[in-house]
């Protein structure tokens, strides 16, 4: 593991997050709190769902852990990184955190990042593909009740093998790609967003949404998705030198995951 000192963390040019999911019991702010002090990140671009407000209308739930996330954010604002909050399907609305943040960050819908080696990448959530394919149900919304059931579960039983020593595993993670119309989904939304990318003439896209990691050329076109802080913790970096890669935390000390052909059947 990599340790609390700033010159042994992960150094980054830019840090790409989504799906963190603050205001949700089951968000693993913990972890991602650890995440963050070991990454120093020039930009940090927030890729949507960052505070669930939808499922704060249902079933409020805030605590100490997810002000930190919160204010760790801030901090690293006002020591001069620069951050970018794209909002997502959970935290469109942003009357509240508008106020909260007093003009702190900056808000787009889109975003167009131009990597250190020169690509340029359309970053949004991905919520705007959902009218484009049949959306398996447990992945339609976190409020649905059987997904946070599953989500639920493997919250419990991530905490308890962390409590023995065991790595961090995700039963809901393992499950969504047990399941053939998930899989199937999460394969067209790859190829949709890739698809997207391609006609608005960029060189890639990043985004969230569908709380499932990858990283590869899908028809010539980079598909990134940053993961998710409810199943996988997972976040993609850029290097200082321009290159892109997947982490998952806290099984990596140091960045991992480079292209990967197809999507692969593994804990997310």
């Amino acid at each position: 593991m990599v340790n609390g000192n700033p010159s042994r963390g992960i150094r980054a040019r830019t840090l790409f997050l989504s799906d963190i999911h603050l205001g949700f019991r089951h968000a693993r702010v913990r972890e991602l709190i650890h995440f963050l002090r070991e990454v120093q990140a020039e930009s940090i671009v927030l890729v949507g769902d960052i505070v669930d407000a939808l499922s704060m209308s249902q079933r409020p739930f805030w605590n100490d852990e997810h002000t930190q996330v919160v204010r760790t954010l801030l901090a690293r604002r006002r020591a001069g990184v620069r951050l970018i909050y794209i909002p997502g399907n959970h935290d469109a609305s942003l009357a509240l955190m508008a106020d909260m943040l007093q003009g702190q960050i900056e808000v787009h819908r889109e975003w167009v990042h131009r990597t250190a080696r020169g690509r340029r990448l359309l970053v949004l959530h991905g919520d705007r593909f959902d009218g484009e394919i049949p959306c398996a149900r447990w992945l339609a919304r976190l409020g649905d009740a059987t997904y946070e059931t599953v989500v639920m579960l493997s919250h419990c039983l991530t905490n308890a093998r962390l409590a023995l020593g065991r790595p961090y595993w995700s039963l809901s993670g393992r499950m969504k790609l047990k399941v053939g119309a998930s899989l199937r989904y999460i394969t067209e939304f790859e190829k949709i967003a890739a698809s997207h990318a391609r006609t608005q003439g960029y060189d890639g896209v990043v985004c969230g949404h569908i709380h499932r990691a990858n990283l590869r050329e899908i028809d010539g076109v980079l598909y990134a998705n940053t993961g998710d802080w409810v199943e996988s913790c997972t976040a993609l970096i850029e290097s200082t030198a321009g290159e892109l890669r997947l982490v998952h935390w806290p099984e990596d000390a140091q960045p991992s995951r480079r292209l990967a052909a197809e999507p692969v059947a593994e804990p997310a």
